[in-house]
């Protein structure tokens, strides 16, 4: 994986929130670090493809602006705090993400079976609770063939056997796929001593790259 930003900026009506003139990010699994309104959402949402921005952000060859689609195939997000259509099953969700990434029924099974989702999995969205909204978009975030994947607080709310096994998730996928990771965390040492190899800090509106 290779992440740049050119020129990158974000706005709010007149407020400058994010600021990168010229960075490069190499494969590996990264802590976004930063204080709460600092904007490190802002950048996931930004990385995503999800909102606009000046500039350009680029993942491998694609441009998020010149080649959205080519680009967004490659990128996966799982938002701090989901939002899905209520009436929708979490089964519905699962079918739609599945075509959209290409991923095989034997994929989306797996990561089903091991979130221990299929009890509910055919329950409207809007009887879940906080804890199995964040196991489905968690699922969602690994489904297909991403290049990447941005993980916003996916700590909060799983229990202590869903932390384990999406800590194995991502192990595997760094390891064995080599998938990178930008993963916002406020459970920082967790987070740190077990799965991350290095520190972006979102600070005085920019970003910059430590070491863990």
């Amino acid at each position: 994986m290779h992440l740049s930003f050119t020129n990158y900026r974000k706005t709010f009506g007149a407020v400058e929130v994010l600021k990168i003139n010229s960075l490069q990010l190499e494969s590996g699994i990264y802590w976004v670090k930063g204080e709460n309104g600092s904007g490190k959402s802002t950048l996931l949402k930004s990385i995503a493809g999800i909102i606009d921005f000046e500039g350009e952000i680029k993942l491998n060859d694609f441009s998020s602006n010149a080649k959205a689609v080519e680009y967004r195939r490659q990128v996966n997000f799982a938002e701090a705090e989901p939002l899905f259509p209520e009436f929708l099953t979490g089964k519905d969700m699962v079918d739609l993400f599945a075509e959209a990434k290409h991923a095989t029924s034997s994929q989306t099974e797996f990561y089903l079976n091991k979130m221990k989702m299929q009890a509910y999995i055919n329950e409207p969205i809007g009887t879940y609770s906080s804890g199995m909204l964040k196991k489905l978009s968690l699922v969602l975030a690994f489904l297909g063939n991403p290049q990447l994947i941005l993980l916003d607080e996916p700590l909060i709310t799983l229990d202590t056997d869903s932390l384990q096994i999406l800590y194995n998730w991502i192990e595997k996928k760094y390891t064995d796929e080599g998938v990178s990771f930008l993963i916002s965390s406020h459970q920082a040492l967790d987070l740190v001593e077990k799965i991350a190899r290095k520190t972006l800090l979102v600070e005085n509106r920019t970003l910059n790259l430590l070491e863990c």
